[in-house]
C-alpha cells in the first residue's frame, strides 16, 4: 500500500479545499472547519438519504438548463467516484455539492470562486431552507474531487460498486450503471415480473432533450471544440437569417459519432433524424456530408431503429396485467439485454468526453471514430436483430406459445442467436416452471392469466372431476414439451386432485428428497444451459406420473374393490354367472310372461334376492349384493315384462370415474340384448323339452306324423342358428374382449389407460354383438329372427295344447267304451259312433292342415330371414363376422335356396382366397 492510501478523510478533505479555493492550507482553515463541521453534522435534509437519489436529481437539474453534455460528464465521474473507497460518505458530498449550485443569492461564477464559495453556501445547508430552481451545477467540484481522489492514491474496488447496488436493490430499486444524462435508462423494479420502467414519452424520437444547433449551449460548446467542430467554407454572402439552410459547411466526423450515441438510445440527434418518409434515421439532408459518411451513418443508425422496436414492445406491454407473467419475463429479459447496450453506450460515451471535455488527448490511434463505432457495435447489433425478430413473433402471443416463439430460435444456425435465445428462454419460462412445480408436486393449478397449458372448469362437481374438470390447451403447450409429457403432467395434477377431492387420501408426497445423486445429476443436466432445467424436469416428469399413477391405482383397487366391480358387471349385466341367470329367468318366467303394466317392481326384487341366495352368487361380498337391482324400462303398448326387465348396478364414489354414466347406458344395452338371446335359447329349450315329452303320446295319432316332423325340423334349424350366436357372443365377444381387458388393465400404468382399456372392452361388445350405428340392419334382421322363434313357439304350444286336447278326448272315449263293454252293455251307439267319426274328421280336415300351413310359413318366413341376414353377415368389414356366417350355414344349405347368398359367399372366399399384390 502506497503512502497515499494512508490518508484520512481530513487530509482529502482539506487538500479538496485548497484545489478549489486555490489557496494554500494556512489560508483557508475558517472554510476547513466550516466543512468538516458542515459534513459532521445531523441536519435535517430536503431530500431522503440516497446518494442515487440526489445523483439523479442534480442530473436532472442539469438536464433542466439545457446541459445534456455536463449531465453526461456528471454521470461519468459520479461512477468513477463510487470507485474510490477512501471517500466513504459520498452522500454528503454530492448533497454539498446541489446546495451550492440551489443558493439564490450568488451567481453561478461566484459560486466558483474562491473565497465565497462555502460563506454563503453552507447557511442554506444548516437550515435547510427551501430554495428555488438552481440556476446552475457546479460540474468542476466534482471533477475536482475525482482528480482528488486519484491524485490521493485512491484505489479502485471493483467490489464497493456491486455491494451499492444490492443495499440500492434492498431500498426498491436498481440503478443502471449505465445511466447518463437524459438517455431515458430506467431502472428495473424489485419485483421484476412487472416489467422494465417505461421510457418516458420525451426520449422517444423526434422528441429530443438536446439543445438544438443554433442554440446558445450548442454553439459555445461547439467554438470549443477545435477539431471536431463544424468546419466552415467560405461564404460569400456572409452570415445568414436563422432556419437557412446552410449547405457551405461541412460535418465532421466527431459530430455524428456524438449523435450516433444518441441515435442508439433511439434519441433524434442534432445532425442524425428520423426521417418520417424512409421510417429510419438519415443525416440531415440540410447539412452537408459525403455519401459515405451517409452511408456509414445509415448502418449504424439502424442500431437505434432496432432499439425503438425492442423498446416499444416492453413500453407496451410492461405494464399490461393481462400480457401475463411469462409476456413480464420476456419484457424483463428484453429489458436486461437492453441494459447491458446501455452499458456499451456509457463505455463509449464516456470515451467521448474524456476525449473532448477532460482534454485528453489519446491520439488518432485511439480516437472514437465510425469505423471503430461499427467494430464496436457489430454485436451488439446482431443481438438487437435478434430481439427485434422475437418481438415481432412474439407479437400477439402469450404463456407457453409465446414460450414457443422464443424455444424456435435455439435452433437457430447462429451460436449467437442460439445463446441470446437460451438465456432469453431461461427467463421466459420460469413462470411456467413455477406451475408446473406447484401442479405436480401439490396438484395446485395457479394461472391467473390462462398461460399454462392446463385449464380448470371450478363450476365442475367432484364426480366429473377426472372427466371434465381439467383439460388441456393445446396452443398453450411449449415447443419444448412434447404431447406425451404435457398429458402426463396433466394426469399427474388430475391424480392429486382426484386423491384429495374424491378419495379423501392425502398420503401421497411426491416433492422430491434432494440427495447428492440427484444434485450430480441435476447439475451434470443444467451445465451451461440457460432453459431453466428443462430436461431435469422432464425426469421429475416421470418419476412424478409413475409414483402418483401407481399410489392412485393402488388406492382404487385395496381401498375401493376397482376389479371386483368389474367382475361383478361381467358377471352380472354380462350373464356371466350361469346358474344365477338360469335360475332367476325361471323364477321371472311367470312374471315376466305376462304384461308390462302389470309388474311390479318389488316383487321383482324379491325375485332376484330369492335367485341370489339359491346360488352361488351368495357368495359375493355385500357391498358388491347390495348394488345389484332390478330395473324397469319404458312401458309401450303391447310389451310383456320380458322387453321391459334389465338388470342394473348402482355406482358411486371414486368407481364411479371408471364406470360412468355412459358407460352404464352401454351396459345395459348389451345386457338387453343378452338377455333377448337367452330368453331365445331358454324357450327353444323348452320346445324341445316340449316334443320329446309328447313325442312318444301323441304316435297314437298317425294324422300328426307330418306336421310333428316339420315342427321338429324347424327347431333343429332355429336351435342350431341361436347355439352358433350364443357361442358367438359368449366366446368370441364377451370373454375375448374380457381377457383382453384384463390383460391391459393389469399392466396399465396409470387411471387413464384403465378407463380407455374399459371403454375400449365396451365399444367391442356394443359392436361385435351388432349394437352400434353401422350395423343396425343386421341387428333389426337378428331381432326378426328372435321374433320368428317367439311365434314358433306360440305355435308350438297351441299344436301341442290342441293334439293333447285330441288325445285325452279319444282316451276318454276308449275308457268309455271298456267300462261298457266290461258291465256287459254295447260300448258304443251308432249315434256315438258318427260323432265320434266326425269329430275326428274334422280335427284331420281342419287342425291339421292349418297346422302344417302355420308351420309351412314360419319356416318359409324364418328362412327367408336368416338368408337375407346371412347375405348381411358376409358382406361385413368384421371377419368375425363373416366367419360367424360361415358357421351359421355350415352344410350350405341356404346358399342351395339364395343365388344371392351364393354369390356373396363366393365373393367373400375369392377374396380370401386372392393372393396379396
Amino acid at each position: 500500500m502506497s503512502h497515499s492510501d494512508n490518508k484520512s478523510p481530513n487530509v482529502l478533505l482539506q487538500s479538496l479545499c485548497c484545489q478549489i479555493l486555490g489557496k494554500s492550507e494556512s489560508e483557508i482553515g475558517h472554510q476547513f472547519q466550516y466543512a468538516v463541521r458542515v459534513i459532521g453534522s445531523s441536519f435535517t435534509p430536503t431530500v431522503e438519504r440516497d446518494e442515487f437519489l440526489v445523483a439523479e436529481k442534480i442530473k436532472k437539474e442539469l438536464a433542466k438548463q439545457k446541459r445534456e453534455v455536463d449531465a453526461a460528464l456528471f454521470s461519468e465521474l459520479h461512477r468513477k467516484l463510487q470507485t474510490q473507497a477512501v471517500l466513504r460518505n459520498r452522500w454528503a458530498a454530492l448533497y454539498l455539492l446541489l446546495s451550492l449550485a440551489e443558493n439564490p443569492r450568488k451567481p453561478h461564477a461566484k459560486l466558483l470562486s474562491g473565497s465565497t464559495l462555502f460563506g454563503n453556501g453552507l447557511p442554506l445547508l444548516v437550515h435547510s431552507t427551501p430554495a428555488p430552481r438552481p440556476q446552475s451545477l457546479p460540474l468542476p467540484l466534482l471533477e475536482v474531487a475525482c482528480g482528488a481522489g486519484q491524485a490521493g492514491g485512491m484505489v479502485p474496488c471493483p467490489g464497493l460498486q456491486q455491494q451499492q447496488q444490492r443495499q440500492q436493490r434492498q431500498r426498491g430499486g436498481l440503478a443502471s450503471s449505465a445511466s447518463f444524462g437524459s438517455s431515458g435508462v430506467s431502472s428495473v423494479t424489485p419485483s421484476g415480473m412487472r416489467g422494465p420502467t417505461p421510457t418516458p414519452d420525451s426520449l422517444y424520437p423526434g422528441q429530443s432533450h438536446r439543445t438544438p444547433a443554433d442554440g446558445t449551449a450548442r454553439q459555445a460548446w461547439a467554438s470549443q471544440s477545435g477539431p471536431y467542430g463544424l468546419v466552415a467554407r467560405s461564404d460569400a454572402h456572409g452570415a445568414r437569417s436563422e432556419g437557412d439552410v446552410n449547405t457551405s459547411v461541412e460535418l465532421s466526423e466527431s459530430l455524428l459519432v456524438r449523435d450516433l450515441l444518441y441515435v442508439f438510445q433511439g434519441i433524434e440527434g442534432t445532425y442524425v433524424r428520423l426521417s418520417q418518409t424512409e421510417g429510419a434515421y438519415l443525416i440531415d439532408p440540410k447539412v452537408g456530408a459525403p455519401k459515405s459518411l451517409r452511408d456509414v451513418t445509415a448502418r449504424l443508425s439502424e442500431i437505434g431503429w432496432l432499439h425503438n422496436k425492442a423498446r416499444k414492445y416492453i413500453d407496451q406491454r410492461a405494464l399490461d396485467r393481462a400480457f401475463g407473467l411469462v409476456g413480464q419475463s420476456f419484457c424483463a429479459a428484453l429489458h436486461q439485454e437492453l441494459k447491458e447496450f446501455y452499458r456499451l453506450i456509457s463505455v463509449l460515451h464516456s470515451q467521448l468526453n474524456v476525449e473532448e471535455d477532460l482534454g485528453v488527448n489519446v491520439g488518432p490511434e485511439g480516437s472514437l471514430t465510425l469505423r471503430r463505432l461499427l467494430v464496436w457495435t457489430s454485436e451488439p447489433r446482431q443481438r438487437l436483430h435478434s430481439l427485434a425478430a422475437l418481438v415481432d413473433r412474439c407479437h400477439g402471443r402469450k404463456g407457453g406459445e409465446l414460450a414457443s416463439c422464443v424455444h424456435a430460435y435455439t435452433r437457430s444456425g447462429s451460436p449467437c442467436v442460439r445463446s441470446l435465445a437460451r438465456h432469453l428462454l431461461g427467463l421466459v419460462s420460469l413462470p411456467l416452471h413455477t406451475m408446473l412445480s406447484r401442479w405436480i408436486y401439490d396438484g395446485e393449478l395457479e394461472d391467473t392469466f390462462h398461460e399454462f397449458f392446463v385449464a380448470a372448469d371450478p363450476a365442475v362437481k367432484a364426480e366429473r372431476l377426472w372427466h371434465d374438470k381439467y383439460s388441456m390447451r393445446k396452443s398453450m403447450i411449449p415447443s419444448f414439451i412434447s404431447s406425451e409429457q404435457a398429458q402426463k403432467v396433466l394426469s399427474i395434477g388430475k391424480s392429486i386432485n382426484f386423491l384429495h377431492q374424491v378419495c379423501q387420501d392425502r398420503t401421497l408426497s411426491t416433492r422430491p428428497r434432494p440427495t447428492s445423486q440427484l444434485k450430480e445429476q441435476r447439475h451434470g443436466l443444467t451445465a451451461g444451459d440457460g432453459d431453466i432445467e428443462w430436461e431435469w424436469s422432464q425426469l421429475q416428469i416421470d418419476t412424478v406420473y409413475a409414483r402418483t399413477s401407481h399410489h392412485l391405482l393402488d388406492t382404487l383397487n385395496s381401498r375401493y374393490h376397482l376389479m371386483e366391480h368389474m367382475q361383478a358387471m361381467r358377471r352380472y349385466l354380462l350373464l356371466g354367472q350361469g346358474d344365477f341367470v338360469r335360475h332367476l329367468m325361471d323364477l321371472l318366467k311367470p312374471e315376466l310372461a305376462r304384461p308390462a303394466n302389470t309388474l311390479y317392481q318389488h316383487n321383482l326384487t324379491g325375485i332376484l334376492e330369492t335367485s341370489v341366495r339359491a346360488t352361488n352368487a351368495q357368495f359375493d361380498s355385500p357391498d358388491i349384493l347390495n348394488r345389484v337391482d332390478v330395473r324397469l324400462l319404458e312401458v309401450s303398448p303391447g310389451d310383456t315384462g320380458w322387453d321391459v326387465f334389465s338388470l342394473d348396478y348402482h355406482v358411486d364414489g371414486p368407481i364411479a370415474t371408471v364406470f360412468t354414466q355412459e358407460c352404464m347406458m352401454q351396459y345395459l344395452r348389451v345386457f338387453n340384448f343378452l338377455w333377448r338371446a337367452k330368453r331365445m335359447e331358454y324357450s327353444l329349450t323348452d320346445i324341445w323339452k316340449g316334443q320329446m315329452c309328447h313325442s312318444k303320446l301323441l304316435r297314437s295319432m298317425p294324422e300328426l306324423s307330418g306336421v310333428l316332423q316339420q315342427s321338429y325340423v324347424l327347431a333343429s334349424e332355429m336351435m342350431h342358428f341361436i347355439h352358433q350366436m350364443q357361442y358367438y357372443i359368449t366366446f368370441e365377444v364377451l370373454e375375448c374382449s374380457w381377457d383382453r381387458l384384463l390383460t391391459q388393465v393389469r399392466a396399465a400404468p396409470a387411471l387413464d389407460h384403465v378407463i380407455a382399456a374399459h371403454q375400449e372392452f365396451l365399444s367391442s361388445c356394443v359392436s361385435r354383438c351388432l349394437l352400434d350405428a353401422d350395423s343396425r340392419l343386421m341387428l333389426a334382421q337378428l331381432r326378426a329372427i328372435f321374433d320368428q322363434i317367439v311365434q314358433f313357439q306360440a305355435a308350438q304350444e297351441g299344436m301341442q295344447r290342441a293334439a293333447l286336447q285330441e288325445l285325452q278326448l279319444r282316451l276318454q272315449r276308449q275308457e268309455e267304451v271298456a267300462a261298457r263293454q266290461r258291465a256287459g252293455e254295447w260300448g258304443t251307439t251308432e249315434a256315438r259312433e258318427l260323432h265320434e267319426e266326425q269329430r275326428i274328421s274334422e280335427f284331420r280336415s281342419h287342425f291339421v292342415p292349418k297346422t302344417r300351413s302355420q308351420l309351412r310359413v314360419l319356416t318359409q318366413s324364418y328362412q327367408d330371414i336368416v338368408q337375407q341376414f346371412l347375405v348381411m353377415l358376409t358382406r361385413s368389414s368384421d371377419e368375425s363376422l363373416r366367419f360367424l356366417s360361415f358357421r351359421l350355414d355350415f352344410n350350405e344349405h341356404y346358399r342351395a335356396r339364395n343365388p344371392h347368398l351364393r354369390l356373396s359367399l363366393g365373393s367373400a372366399r375369392s377374396q380370401r382366397r386372392a393372393p396379396p399384390h
